[in-house]
């Protein structure tokens, strides 16, 4: 039997497959900033109740199956989660200056909700960058 989380007066399971890139699509999730982004995100996600339950760091994008409680809207907490983590990125640069207004992600975000096929989206995240590799190796073979 599946596992409910609850609330006062909710039981819930909402899981949502999101993914938002840097600003540009820069290749900016390298190095010592993809040691320690992984960490800040789960940090920021368990501020707002949240928990992420799958996550990968491709260069250009990240993925993330996210459990969001029902009193916080997809947005609040992606948004959050984008805002503080890149003044954390800028701090992470050594940037020395207010880090109010830090942009370091695109605008937009792509979001799904995850319904009954969690193991499937979950195993997707997992595999996402082999998959890239092998398209990467299709498109070189033509």
């Amino acid at each position: 039997m599946k596992e409910y989380q609850s609330l006062s007066h909710t039981r819930w399971d909402c899981k949502y497959h999101v993914v938002f890139t840097p600003k540009r699509r820069k290749k900016m999730i390298f190095g010592r900033l993809r040691k320690h982004i992984g960490a800040v995100l789960h940090d920021l996600a368990n501020q707002k109740e949240s928990v992420i339950v799958e996550g990968h760091l491709m260069l250009d994008h990240i993925h993330m199956c996210i459990s969001i409680p029902p009193k916080y809207s997809v947005s609040h907490v992606v948004g959050f989660i984008k805002g503080k983590s890149a003044i954390a990125i800028a701090r992470q640069l050594g940037r020395r200056k207010n880090f109010t207004g830090e942009n370091s992600w695109a605008r937009g975000y792509f979001v799904s909700t995850v319904g009954l096929d969690e193991e499937m989206v979950r195993a997707y995240i997992r595999d996402q960058e082999k998959e890239d590799e092998r398209y990467d190796q299709l498109k070189l073979d033509m």
